[in-house]
C-alpha cells in the first residue's frame, strides 16, 4: 500500500511510518513538527510566524483588525503547492482534527484537498478534539484534563486551545470531518472510552514505539534516587505539573538526603528523550487513564513513571498495580506517598523498570502497531 500520513504529535506518524515501511509499504509523513518539539516529518509545513516576531506581531494585528489569519492563510499556500505530493495513495490518516492549527474554514479546505485526491480518508483521535473535549466538559470521566477548570483551580483562558472545538465552527468541521471520513481509530484510552458506540470507531491501536531507538538502561542506584520533572509550560495545569512540584515539595521535606531531582522545562524533542537518562523515576502526567508518548518513551528506557495508569488500563492489559508503571492521581499527597515507597523501597524501581521495557515491546512495538493500522486500514 502506498500511505500519507498527516500531521505529527510527538512520533505517532514518524514511528507508524517506519513500521510501515518494516513490512514493506510506502508511507511518508507531512506536517508541522510540533512545536517547539520539532519532530521529524518527511515533508515539513513551516510555521513562519513562530520565531519571527515581526511576522507574529503583524499576524496578531491584522488577525484583531480584520479578522484574517495570516498563518492559516500561509499553511494553505504550502499544502495548496504540494498537492501533487499529496494525491494517488491508498490511504491516508489525518492525526486530529486539525492537524495543522488552522482556522476552522482552512482545515476544510485542507481536509477537501486530501480527501478529493486519494482513495481511503481515516482520522485518529490523538490530543484535543470535539468528541474528546466535549466528553470531558460534561464530566464524565472522573477527571480529565479539563478537571483544573471545572474545579476552579485555574480560569477557563487556560484551556482555550481546548474549549475552541467546542465553537459552532470547529464543532461543524468535526461534523464534516466525520461524514466523509471511513473511520476513526483511538491512540490510547483516553480517546477510546469518548469514542465508544460511534457508527465511525474502528476500534483503539496503542501508540507505536520504536524500540530500536529506546536503549533499555538498568536501574543503577548509588546513593541517590533521581527523579525527573519534564515540564511543557503550555500544557502545565493540563499535565497536573502544579500537581507534582508540589508532591515534590513534599517528598524534599521528608526526604531531601535520600533524592536528587532534576526539572526541565520546553526542551525540543532531541534534547528532551536524554534529559533524563540518570534519573530512575520520570514525572509524566496526571489527568489521564492510559499513558502518552512521554510516558511510553521513559517506560522503553526502564524508566519508573508516574502516569496515566488507571485501573480501566490495567484491567485493559491485564496487569498488577504497580507493576509496569505508577498511576499518578491528581493528588500530591498520594503522588509523595508512592515515591515514597519507591525511595524506600528501591529493589521495586528495579523490578518496575524490567516490567515497563517488556510492556513497551508487548503491547507497543511499533511493527506490530504498523499490522493493527494496516488491518483497520484494508477491511474498512
Amino acid at each position: 500500500m502506498k500511505i500519507l500520513l498527516i500531521g505529527e504529535y510527538n512520533s505517532l506518524h514518524r514511528f507508524l511510518k517506519d513500521g510501515l515501511i518494516k513490512l514493506g509499504h510506502e508511507a511518508i509523513v507531512v506536517g508541522l513538527n510540533d512545536g517547539f518539539k520539532k519532530v521529524d516529518v518527511d515533508i515539513k509545513i513551516r510555521n513562519y510566524f513562530s520565531n519571527n516576531k515581526l511576522l507574529n506581531l503583524l499576524g496578531k494585528v491584522i488577525k484583531k483588525i480584520f479578522r484574517t489569519d495570516l498563518y492559516s492563510i500561509s499553511i494553505w499556500l504550502q499544502i495548496k503547492t504540494l498537492k501533487s505530493q499529496l494525491s494517488g495513495y491508498d490511504a491516508v490518516q489525518i492525526i486530529n482534527e486539525t492537524p495543522f492549527q488552522c482556522t476552522a474554514s482552512i482545515e476544510t479546505k485542507i481536509f477537501n484537498l486530501i480527501l478529493n485526491n486519494n482513495k481511503k480518508v481515516y482520522l485518529s483521535s490523538c490530543g484535543d478534539d470535539h468528541i474528546s473535549i466535549s466528553y470531558a466538559d460534561k464530566q464524565i470521566p472522573r477527571y480529565s484534563i479539563l478537571s483544573p477548570y471545572i474545579d476552579n483551580k485555574v480560569s477557563k483562558g487556560h484551556f482555550s486551545y481546548s474549549y475552541k472545538y467546542l465553537k459552532p465552527e470547529f464543532k461543524k468541521l468535526h461534523q464534516y470531518i466525520f461524514k466523509y471520513i471511513k473511520g476513526v481509530i483511538a491512540s490510547d484510552l483516553d480517546y477510546h472510552f469518548p469514542l465508544q458506540n460511534h457508527p465511525k470507531y474502528l476500534g483503539m491501536v496503542p501508540n507505536p514505539i520504536k524500540l530500536e531507538e529506546f536503549t533499555y538502561q538498568a536501574p543503577l542506584i548509588k546513593n541517590k534516587i533521581i527523579i525527573f520533572h519534564g515540564i511543557n509550560s503550555h500544557n502545565y495545569y493540563k499535565k497536573g505539573n502544579d500537581i507534582f512540584e508540589k508532591a515534590l515539595d513534599i517528598i524534599t521535606s521528608k526526604h531531601q538526603d535520600k533524592i536528587e531531582i532534576i526539572t526541565v522545562k520546553n526542551l525540543p524533542y532531541k534534547e528532551y528523550i536524554n534529559s533524563y537518562n540518570r534519573a530512575h523515576i520520570l514525572l509524566d502526567q496526571v489527568y489521564a487513564y492510559d499513558q502518552g508518548f512521554n510516558a511510553l518513551e521513559a517506560m522503553a528506557k526502564g524508566k519508573v513513571v508516574f502516569t496515566g495508569a488507571e485501573k480501566e488500563w490495567s484491567d485493559w492489559y491485564g496487569l498488577n498495580e504497580n507493576t509496569v508503571a505508577i498511576n499518578a492521581l491528581p493528588n500530591a499527597k498520594a503522588i509523595a506517598d508512592k515515591l515514597e515507597w519507591l525511595i524506600l523501597n528501591p529493589n521495586k524501581i528495579i523490578e518496575i523498570s524490567k516490567n515497563a521495557r517488556a510492556f513497551i515491546e508487548n503491547e507497543h512495538h511499533y511493527v506490530l502497531s504498523a499490522e493493527k493500522y494496516l488491518n483497520k486500514w484494508t477491511v474498512n
